[in-house]
């Protein structure tokens, strides 16, 4: 089985893009990671990035026929995003919304998710562990302990 890591804007940018919130990581190590935590558990784990709000909805398309679940963070298009919301909702495989920041203590609107109630969970506030959070999550999901 295959699990999707999706990535919204500015995520390519980990490692440099203000290291006092993200931490010093890029994104291609915590790629990495996840690729072998993803294969102890017996799953293959291919991500994506895109900056671009279409690109990341044809993806999330795509991942339903090839994919048993997704973890996905959306960015800064969490906050407004519909057409994501929707691509989300259109997909029956399940979606763990993840952030790196606690994004409750940060800006008024980053506490607000339009993609969580279409999400089958969300995970904020663990630094990269919130991905790895997100994977163990998708393990009980999809058949319980691998």
């Amino acid at each position: 089985m295959k699990i999707l890591v999706l990535n919204g804007p500015n995520l390519n940018l980990l490692g440099e893009r203000e290291p006092n919130i993200y931490g010093g990581e890029t994104m291609q190590s915590i790629n990495d990671e996840l690729v072998q935590l993803g294969r102890d558990m017996g799953y293959e784990v291919d991500y994506y990035q895109n900056n671009v709000e279409g690109r990341l909805i044809d993806r999330l398309q795509e991942a339903r026929l090839d994919c048993a679940g997704v973890i996905f963070n959306a960015g800064a298009y969490t906050h407004y995003s519909y057409a994501l919301r929707d691509a989300i909702a259109s997909i029956k495989i399940p979606v763990i919304e993840v952030h790196m920041s606690n994004v409750h203590s940060r800006e008024e609107f980053r506490k607000t998710s339009v993609i969580a109630p279409v999400c089958r969970g969300s995970i904020s506030g663990f630094g990269k562990y919130s991905y790895h959070l997100a994977l163990s999550a998708l393990n009980n999901i999809l058949g319980g302990e691998k």
